[in-house]
């Protein structure tokens, strides 16, 4: 027995309505996600950087390093490579989770590549 076309669109709605929900918690998670990274940038950021910087750009203010017009980091892929090599260099003992999450800090905070 078939049931009535309209007795089977409500189901389909809901149906519709939970994929919608569970779509927008997935986002909801990975902002949050996103968010959690970008803090924990943050904190490495004034930890392990921004003395150093502060202390080359012979200025007091690090920041500068990263907005000047003549910077060395001109994308991703180059600003991952200079966190790795800071790191590295002057053996900050970070883990590839910290440097990916100094990334998105950087990237949120000071870079806008295209």
């Amino acid at each position: 027995m078939n049931k009535p076309q309209s007795m089977t669109m409500p189901l389909t709605l809901q149906k519709l309505a939970l994929v919608a929900l569970a779509a927008l918690a997935l986002a909801a998670s990975r902002s949050h996600a996103q968010d959690a990274a970008f803090h924990r940038g943050q904190t490495l950021h004034a930890e392990k950087c921004a003395a150093c910087h502060a202390e080359k750009s012979g200025l007091g203010n690090g920041d500068v390093l990263y907005t000047r017009s003549d910077r060395r980091v001109t994308d991703t892929k180059r600003l991952e490579g200079m966190v790795a090599r800071c790191n590295s260099e002057l053996r900050l003992d970070l883990f590839p989770e910290d440097e990916s999450d100094l990334v998105k800090y950087l990237l949120g905070r000071f870079y806008s590549f295209k």
